[in-house]
């Protein structure tokens, strides 16, 4: 007859005693795996909110430098934290950027406007920055141009700051190859639509490079007139920046009102809507990739990654 206890002799009295079940590891709770990635997830908001976080390029407004599909990482710490710095996410637009395919809205939600930043210091005339327009929660990307006490005028084109015109350049051309998220349109384009000797498309773009007067250096697109092409004189409040595109005739910026139609940044900027500086391009995608990071590889775009967003110094 077999025992449901069988007894065992204890080494200390010499008689028998019931033995134990073996010891079994606790089992990992629901609430536990919950908290583990309730860490997780905070860990990383928390990096996205004071360290650095991936941006994605919905326009073309900062052509040649930037080009719609790249991906970059912009650094929050440069410039010190504003109440513009924190990222809460939002799940609903969330899901309509993932599913529903709409880039151009943030996915955080924006807290109350704060004045002031923490650790704060100016950006540098040249730097390409993400801001985000009063009122809107939509982030732009453009680069700085103007700082506080600046007298800033655009005229025929170009730029002058402080009544002195900026540097520029002879006019020369870039050709830019043609795919899904650069469709070189005739109607943004004129004439810039060209087959080249290998049988592929290019868009051939005349090119301005700029110097500005701390010695930066950077090329933007010159299309000929656009609304733009004349704007100001204004001086730059304290506190404020002045953002510019580098696709100067196909950007909304800085000299261009809030709101429709023309979804500008409303003139100069309080720094405090400045969320950070572009360092470099992670990867960029041609615009034939779906949903799917499988079908990535065969979008991507060779030379892009690794590309510094850092404007060029010269001698001033």
């Amino acid at each position: 007859m077999t025992a449901e206890n069988p007894a065992v002799n204890d080494p200390r009295t010499g008689s028998a005693s019931p033995s134990q079940p073996p010891a079994t590891k606790t089992q990992s709770t629901w609430w536990e795996e919950a908290k583990g990635i309730f860490w997780l997830i905070l860990a990383v908001l928390g990096f996205h909110s004071f360290i650095a976080k991936p941006f994605y390029i919905p326009s073309e407004s900062m052509m040649p430098v930037l080009r719609t599909g790249d991906r970059l990482v912009v650094t929050k710490y440069p410039y010190g934290w504003s109440f513009i710095s924190p990222t809460i996410p939002n799940p609903a637009a969330i899901f309509r950027g993932l599913v529903l395919r709409q880039p151009e809205e943030s996915w955080g939600v924006q807290l109350p406007f704060v004045k002031g930043r923490l650790f704060g210091r100016m950006p540098e005339r040249g730097d390409v920055v993400i801001v985000t327009p009063p009122g809107r929660n939509t982030d732009y990307i453009k680069r700085l141009i103007g700082l506080p006490g600046d007298r800033l005028q655009v005229r025929g084109g170009v730029l002058y700051i402080n009544g002195e015109a900026v540097r520029r350049g002879p006019i020369h051309d870039v050709l830019l190859p043609v795919d899904a998220n650069l469709p070189c349109t005739d109607s943004e384009y004129p004439g810039a639509l060209e087959t080249a000797a290998d049988g592929a498309q290019v868009c051939r773009l005349p090119i301005v490079t700029e110097t500005l007067p701390n010695g930066r250096r950077y090329d933007t697109v010159e299309l000929g007139y656009s609304p733009g092409d004349n704007y100001g004189p204004i001086t730059i409040p304290a506190g404020h920046v002045f953002l510019m595109g580098d696709n100067r005739d196909r950007s909304s910026d800085s000299r261009f009102s809030l709101g429709q139609p023309d979804l500008g940044l409303g003139g100069a900027v309080p720094w405090e809507y400045v969320g950070g500086r572009a360092e470099f391009i992670t990867f960029s995608l041609d615009g034939t990739a779906s949903w799917n990071p499988l079908s990535w590889w065969s979008a991507l775009r060779s030379g892009r990654a690794g590309n510094s967003l850092h404007p060029q110094e010269t001698a001033k």
